[in-house]
């Protein structure tokens, strides 16, 4: 990704063509997935580029939703958009006090136990439901012999701090899991 491009944030993706009139169906990643509309204009990935599109227009359908991208008129013009990616700029993203953070901030920080044991960097994170689970890769020469740790992510009861400037979490975690 170049450096334009690193402060970009996928909030989702559109899907298949709905209707004859150019409309395609919207996957919100937001957390309130109507949210996804309050954002413009969005950036479009497309062959590898992203492209600024406004929203003409966008509805409830069923389950889901659907828009109509300016521009795009009939059914043929909006195939080109089918499973592509809907971004913004993270500039754009609502701003947070400083106890709060977006989940994409915790990618790539170092995660260490309490004890001061490097467990290694955040790589994803997996929503179970009861609890967000981080999911860690274990440095190369783990004394433990991990590859990867799923620590869950209960703040005060295994997260202990999050430092954004020394990008470094810690934990009270058995390295051994």
């Amino acid at each position: 990704m170049s450096s334009q491009n690193q402060d970009l944030v996928v909030v989702g993706k559109l899907g298949a063509t709905y209707g004859i009139k150019g409309w395609l169906k919207v996957f919100s990643y937001t957390e309130q997935s109507e949210s996804i509309f309050a954002y413009q204009p969005w950036l479009i990935k497309v062959k590898g580029e992203w492209k600024p599109i406004q929203i003409e227009s966008w509805k409830k359908h069923g389950q889901g939703m659907v828009a109509k991208l300016e521009g795009l008129d009939i059914r043929e013009d909006a195939q080109i958009f089918t499973n592509a990616e809907v971004a913004v700029h993270a500039d754009q993203l609502p701003a947070l006090s400083g106890e709060e953070f977006y989940w994409r901030e915790l990618y790539g920080m170092s995660v260490f136990t309490t004890e001061g044991y490097d467990l290694g960097k955040v790589t994803d994170i997996l929503e179970t439901g009861s609890n967000d689970v981080l999911v860690v890769k274990a440095n190369l020469k783990d004394a433990f012999g991990q590859k990867e740790r799923l620590i869950p992510f209960l703040d005060e009861q295994v997260i202990k701090s999050i430092d954004r400037t020394a990008q470094r979490i810690e934990v009270d975690w058995d390295p051994g899991f």
